[in-house]
């Protein structure tokens, strides 16, 4: 059975700074961690369903 992953936090208020000059900002860092994280759990789920 595959171990399910913890989904990743957002970002606290005070980690952004609001200025959007930032590149990779907080939030993008973080978008791209829950996109590894919904395409992983997707996988997981879809193993648990064929077994």
């Amino acid at each position: 059975m595959t171990e399910q992953l913890e989904k990743p936090f957002p970002p606290a208020d005070d980690d952004c700074c609001g200025g959007g000059a930032c590149n990779p900002c907080v939030w993008d860092h973080y978008y791209a961690e829950l996109q590894q994280w919904r395409v992983a759990e997707a996988k997981r789920k879809e193993q648990l369903q064929t077994e």
